[in-house]
Parts: C-alpha cells; structure tokens; sequence
C-alpha cells in the first residue's frame, strides 16, 4: 500500500508542476497578482508530495520490501540500514527521484528567499523551474517508475552494488545533485531575464548568489568523488578522466566562468551575452550529464546500465531545452547588445579571456567525451580518448587561465596602464618561476610538468599574499582586527577560492610526479620497503561483515625503527552476488598518504599485495575544500542580504500602491 501512496504522490507533484509551469507564466504576461501567486504554493506542494514520494520508496528499502523490484534489485535483509537507505539513490529510477527531489528543494528555496523579487520576474523564474521539474518527473513516471510492483514477490534480495557500500555514497550523489541540479536556478533566472528583458545589474545580482551556491555544492560533490575513487577502487588514483567524471566537470567549468561573469555584468554592465550563455551552457551540460549516465551509450563505472529508450527521453528534453533557450536567446540578441565599455588592458579583459578559455576547455572535455561515441554511433570504429588526450589539450589551456586568474585582480576596472601592472607582479612571477625550477631540481625530478606545475602553484599563493597585504595596506591607519573586518565576504571568497587553486595544483603537481608503487608478494612476517618505509605484513585474519566475508591483513608501518602505526587492508567477498572487494587502508599525513591494498591470496598462502606512497595527495582535497569555503564566503556577502531586504521594502511599497 505504501508504494502506491509513493507513486500516487509523485502523480500529484507532476500535476503542481504542470500548475507551476503554466500559471505562474500566464500571470506574467497578464499581470495578474492572483495567477502569479500560485506558483509559490504550487512549487511547495510540489516538493511535499516528492518529499513523501521519497520517504515512501525509502521505507520500502528499509522494509525489505522485495515486492518493490527496486529494492529487490538493489537491498538484501542483510545490507546495513544505512546502505538500504543510500541504496535507494544507488540505481536509475531512484536517483531520478532524488534528482526530482532536489530540484524541488531548489524551487522551494528560491520560494523563500526571493520575496524582495519583483512579482513579475519571481513568477517567471519559478514557471520556468516548474517546465523543468515537470519534465523529470514524466519522465520518472513514464520511463523509470521506482514503485514497480514484482509480482510475485522474491523472498531475498540481489543486495546493493558493493562498490556503492562505502561511507562516499552518503555524501556523493545528493552534493553532485544538488550542483547539477542547482544549475537550473541559474538557468530559470537568465531564461526569465530574456523573456522580461530585464538583463541588468540587478538581475546579476539577484542570480549570482544562487549561482556560486550552486558551485559550491558542485565542488564539493566532485571533490568527494574524487575521494571516495581513491580510497576505494584500491589503485590509488583520484583522477581518470572518465565519461561520467567529464560530465560533472564540463558544468563545474562552465559555472566557473558563469560565476565570474556575473560578477562582471553586476559592477560594470558588461558580459550580458557571455553570462545568458553561460547559464544556458552550464544548466544544458548538466543535463547532458544526466544523458550520458542513463542513456546507455557510454561504459563506465558510474554509468546505469539502461535501456537506451530512456536515453532518447532526456535526449529530446535535452534538446527541447537547449533549442527553446537559443531561440528565446536569439530573439533577444539585440537587447544584450552594449554594457559598460572597457579598454584592452583592464579587469573585465582578463575575465573575458579566462571566460574564453574555461569555455575552451570545456569544449575540449566535451570532445574527447563525445567523440569516441559519435564514431561508434556511425558504425566507423571504436576509439579510446583517455588521460593521454586530455591532459595533452587541458594543461595548455588552465596555465593561462591560471596566470589570468591572479593577474585580474592587480588590474583596475575598465581601463589600466599595463607596464605598471606588470611592475605591481613582476617580482612574484619571476619568484614563481624560480621556485618551480628550484623545487623540481631539489626533488630531483626536472620535467616541463613538474616545473609548469610548481611555478603556477607558487604564482598563486605569492600573489595571494601580495593581494591581502596590498589590501591591509589601503587602511593603515587602523588596527589589524578593524582592516580585516573591514574586508567584504565577497573578496575574501575570491581569495580563499584562488588560493585553494594554488593549493590544489601543489597536490596535482607533485603526486604526479613523486609517487611511488609495488606489488608485492608477502607471506607472514615478511618484510618490504617502498620511498623509505618498511612494511612488516603480520598475516591476514577472517573480519566478516554483515553481509560480507572478509579477510584482513595487519601490516605495520615504520620508517628508520620507528613505529608509525598499523595497516588493515581488507578483501571482501559480498555473499548475495559473490562480488570480491578491495577496502584499502591509509596512513594519511599532512604531506603524504601510505596506501596499502590487498589481493589475491595464492597458492601457497602469500598474499599479492599493493604498495603506494602518494606525496601531498591530500592537498589535492585541501584545496577543493578552500575553493568551496570561498564560494560560501561569497555567497554569504551581507551586501546581497542588505540589497534584498531594500528592495523587498521597495516592492511592497509599489504593490501598497497600485493596490490603493
């Protein structure tokens, strides 16, 4: 009964969506108070019947509920409460739900708080949010119905993809989707400015926290990925260029440049063409991403193995999106014409070719995602596009991006003279420079990559700092504590931001270049030694889990007689589909990770196992984390609060008025 209540509530949030979609819109263009009001409630009920969905399918997984063929497909009465609960977004039909869900969590916000929004603009916004979620959510009910009954029931379930049960599956898909999906605020708001023609500073500024939250979430999605690869696929790589990883990270790219587009079209009027693009651009990718896990077409260790039929689906809405956004785009054209005028030399040039080049790289990654499937598709062969191909293309393109990236900020607005900005960073790029030739030589291990690498990173801190202290100096007069409070939320985002950057290209950089494996064939009390620590393996014990058997072996760690601590690599063997897993173990530092991994067990007893020693690997993560701290710090800015609440006193004086 409870299913049926699940796929009842989803019917009726397809409804309000519908509702949302249409009469808000008609409200508009009628300037009707009463029909523009009805897509805020609408857009609340809507999340409320998901939200139950949601719960609905849920209790079905907790339940062991296996007349649910979800969850027989994906639980077992053994799985761990909490990976029957993930496990619930851990196939197709349940993560479109969750996507479902979380753009509803998104309209319901923009709800709350967008009140100071002019009713008209506000109505707009949420009737285009409402075209989107009505998409999804047919397409749910159509396509992928969660609550599809198995009749009869079986009496066991086929369990959760053991790969998924890992702590990384909690936190990994509801941040990547509420980035993805959150996207498509940014889209509703450059959609709904093109049909008011109302692209000013105030619509930037109305869009652009909701944009870098977006980012965050993202950033933070993709970061944990990143770990959660890492650890758990037992080969030590973070990293792999795969086709669902370039799906996260073309929008993530693209919603950078958004994001500093914005900024640009708020204080100076520019950029109004680049940022209704890059709206368009960073929603549709996320939408291709969507595309290319469901569809079907691609192999990868992300990917939903589904019929193709479904693929078709969020392709035509793919389409349908971009097309009716590029028509809607070029029958505004000449309004975006204009915007403040700026000389070569200047900030707003800076961004404009660091805008370019992210749109580039974006391109690039979403070439070699592409192609090889394009040529299959033909019938002219299979090709495959990996890291090789990648890194050849995007490490030319972010080196300038990079360089851009610092030099901005040293630039005025609108116009500079450029022989005094380069004497403001001259020192700290020729610093840069020799210190990405004086580490690489001192670790011996001179390549053009590790240089490049190196001197970038070295150029973003030593400008950093140039900047901070640059803007300390501009109230020297007051007290160290007054200076740094007299500093906007906003810059200090942008320097925590950039200054992750730097941080995360030292960890790129030098695990890249520095580290170190083996494979190791160990029996019990055996000895081996790896970039100067030694591994004494103690044997291996049975460790079964709840729905696991496993063997675990101890491993001390020292380095020069002195005990760092013990290691306990895992290999498991998941009883309800008899998958083997690798559950690695690692002495994180500050400056390195020991990673040990075990294998197969031979013959003889000995036991394979897998060596690694990944230097500053955890700066990798440590600037994400920054990078993501900024984009809160920005997004947090008491100027938007203050803006808001004026304008929302404004808008209801107005409304007072033409009510009198």
């Amino acid at each position: 009964m409870i299913p049926e209540l699940g796929h009842f509530a989803l019917i009726l949030a397809l409804v309000l969506s519908l509702v949302q979609a249409v009469v808000p819109l008609v409200g508009a263009r009628r300037n009707s108070m009463a029909l523009m009001a009805v897509g805020r409630p609408a857009a609340q009920g809507q999340f409320f019947f998901i939200l139950f969905s949601y719960v609905c399918l849920t209790w079905a997984f907790i339940t062991s509920d296996f007349s649910v063929q979800l969850a027989a497909s994906n639980s077992h009465a053994e799985t761990p409460v909490m990976y029957k609960i993930t496990g619930v977004w851990g196939n197709h039909e349940g993560s479109l739900l969750l996507w479902a869900m979380s753009l509803s969590l998104w309209t319901v916000a923009v709800t709350v708080f967008s009140r100071h929004l002019p009713d008209a603009f506000l109505a707009r916004v949420l009737g285009v949010l409402g075209m989107v979620s009505a998409g999804f959510i047919s397409f749910t009910l159509v396509t992928s119905n969660p609550f599809e009954r198995l009749l009869p029931g079986v009496a066991e379930g086929r369990d959760l993809n053991p790969l998924l049960q890992d702590p990384g599956m909690i936190i990994h898909p509801p941040l990547l989707y509420m980035g993805y999906v959150g996207f498509s605020v940014a889209f509703a708001f450059a959609i709904a400015a093109l049909m008011s023609g109302r692209l000013d500073a105030a619509w930037a500024r109305w869009s652009r926290p909701w944009t870098t939250v977006a980012w965050v979430f993202l950033t933070a999605g993709i970061a944990v990925g990143s770990g959660w690869a890492y650890y758990e696929l037992g080969w030590g790589g973070w990293w792999f260029w795969d086709p669902v990883e370039n799906a996260s990270f073309m929008p993530w790219l693209l919603g950078t440049a958004l994001i500093h587009s914005l900024a640009v079209t708020e204080k100076r009027g520019a950029f109004r063409s680049w940022t209704v693009l890059l709206a368009i651009g960073a929603f549709s990718l996320s939408l291709l991403g969507t595309f290319l896990v469901r569809s079907g077409v691609i192999t990868s260790v992300h990917a939903f193995a589904t019929d193709p039929k479904r693929g078709l689906y969020i392709l035509a809405l793919l389409v349908i999106v971009i097309g009716c956004s590029l028509f809607l785009y070029a029958m505004r054209a000449p309004r975006l014409a204009g915007g403040g005028s700026f000389g070569f030399v200047s900030r707003e040039t800076a961004l404009l070719g660091n805008n370019v080049l992210l749109t580039v790289a974006s391109a690039s990654v979403l070439l070699g995602t592409l192609y090889p499937l394009f040529l299959d598709a033909l019938n002219l062969g299979k090709i495959s596009v990996g890291p090789p191909y990648f890194e050849a293309v995007f490490v030319p393109l972010m080196t300038p991006v990079v360089v851009l990236m610092m030099f901005g900020p040293f630039l005025r607005w609108k116009d500079d003279d450029l022989v005094a900005a380069v004497r403001k960073v001259a020192p700290a790029f020729i610093a840069s420079v020799l210190i990405g030739f004086g580490v690489a030589w001192a670790v011996d291990h001179v390549t053009w990559r590790t240089v490049l690498g190196l001197a970038l990173s070295a150029w973003v801190v030593l400008a950093s700092i140039q900047l901070l202290v640059g803007r300390l100096k501009e109230r020297a007069g007051a007290s160290a504590g007054s200076r740094l409070r007299s500093i906007t939320a906003s810059w200090w985002g942008m320097w925590l931001a950039h200054f992750g950057v730097g941080i995360f290209i030292i960890g790129v950089t030098l695990v890249g270049s520095l580290d170190q494996n083996l494979d190791v064939k160990m029996k019990e009390g055996q000895r081996a030694e790896l970039a100067g620590y030694t591994f004494l393996f103690r044997g291996a014990l049975d460790a079964d889990g709840p729905n696991y058997d496993a063997a675990r072996g101890i491993i001390e760690l020292s380095r020069d007689g002195r005990a760092l601590g013990t290691l306990t690599p895992e290999k498991r063997v998941y009883r309800a589909q008899g998958m083997p897993m690798t559950e690695a173990s690692l002495d994180i530092g500050v400056f390195r990770d020991v990673y040990v991994s075990l294998g197969e067990q031979l013959p003889d007893g000995a036991w394979i196992v897998s060596l690694y020693y990944k230097p500053f690997i955890s700066w990798i993560w440590m600037g994400c984390l920054l990078m993501g701290l900024g984009g809160v710090f920005a997004a947090s800015d008491r100027r938007y609060r203050r803006l808001a609440a004026r304008e929302a006193t404004a808008g209801a004086g107005q409304r007072a008025a033409a009510s009198a």
